[in-house]
């Protein structure tokens, strides 16, 4: 195919917005941020007043660790990831665009997770620290279009917002999907719950069945993988150390729900074997009706997650 090629669009011009927004972002007072090197590779550490902290590798705007203010770890991050400015890390919050899984011809889960972002620094409106990847000669080997796409964390005490946006610099539009594929760390998966879900649509990706969630809450004993039509309420993800809230935007229209369960878990080298014990991926994402995006629009989704 033809590359379409960069083509600068004027930051004043107007744009149409596609970001589901639900009340105003919630802003940082005070925030420090300083950068380190994570496992051998350039990161952000972003910490609150209250002591809470947010750590974002450059590679794939990839946040791998959000502590609040009690010190715990909400994220899983498995110790067996591989950190070499190349691999997609395992754990964390992905960032899949634009393309999620292999729904598509471009690689797996798309080529954003892969590819080095630039720090943009703390944004002046909305409080959040922002990063930036603009698309490249090798961008536009695989997916023909000028684009510009931002990572956006804000967080507060007990509660933090990751935003992905993605604008068309291009003259003609384009379509896309995405995801935040979030792993949530848990405890013991055996003792987990998700609630929420009931009522709503699922595709079991383990069976290659559809019907509609019939439990109140779901259990996690084998490999989990389902794609669910997204609740307007928030999800709880319940365990005997609390309960996290889980939301997102109106434009992330499905929820995936994922967990390699034993077998799965133990095939994947980038894992420990008991590895699934202790994460749950819950996935905010716009998957079976891609975005189509007009020449100087912009997109946004948002997953939020809050300790109750």
């Amino acid at each position: 195919m033809q590359s379409l090629g960069p083509m600068a669009v004027p930051r004043e011009a107007p744009m149409l917005r596609e970001d589901g927004a639900i009340g105003a972002l919630p802003t940082i007072p005070h925030m420090h941020i300083s950068s380190i090197e994570f496992r051998g590779q350039p990161a952000l550490r972003a910490t609150g007043a209250d002591g809470s902290t947010l750590t974002v590798a450059l590679h794939g705007a990839h946040l791998l660790s959000w502590t609040t203010a009690d010190g715990r770890e909400r994220l899983y991050l498995s110790p067996r990831a591989v950190f070499d400015g190349k691999t997609a890390i395992r754990g964390g919050v992905p960032i899949c665009c634009p393309q999620f899984n292999q729904r598509g011809m471009l690689p797996k889960h798309g080529f954003m997770r892969n590819l080095p972002w630039e720090n943009q620094g703390v944004d002046a409106d909305s409080g959040a620290l922002t990063l930036r990847l603009r698309d490249d000669d090798a961008t536009r080997a695989l997916w023909p279009h000028a684009f510009e796409a931002r990572v956006a964390f804000t967080f507060e005490a007990g509660q933090l917002r990751t935003a992905l946006s993605l604008r068309n610099l291009g003259g003609g539009p384009f379509g896309f999907t995405a995801a935040l594929h979030t792993y949530l760390a848990v405890d013991d998966i055996a003792e987990a719950r998700l609630e929420g879900l009931q009522g709503a649509n699922r595709w079991d990706a383990v069976r290659d069945d559809r019907h509609v969630e019939t439990a109140p809450a779901l259990r996690f004993e084998s490999e989990f993988d389902s794609v669910y039509a997204a609740p307007a309420e928030p999800l709880r993800l319940v365990q005997s150390g609390g309960t996290l809230e889980i939301a997102q935007g109106a434009t992330c229209t499905e929820t995936v729900v994922w967990n390699p369960g034993a077998a799965l878990g133990a095939k994947l080298a980038d894992m420990p074997e008991d590895g699934f014990r202790h994460m749950l991926c819950v996935e905010a994402a716009r998957i079976d009706d891609p975005v189509q995006l007009a020449p100087g629009a912009e997109w946004q989704g948002w997953q939020q997650l809050r300790v109750l």
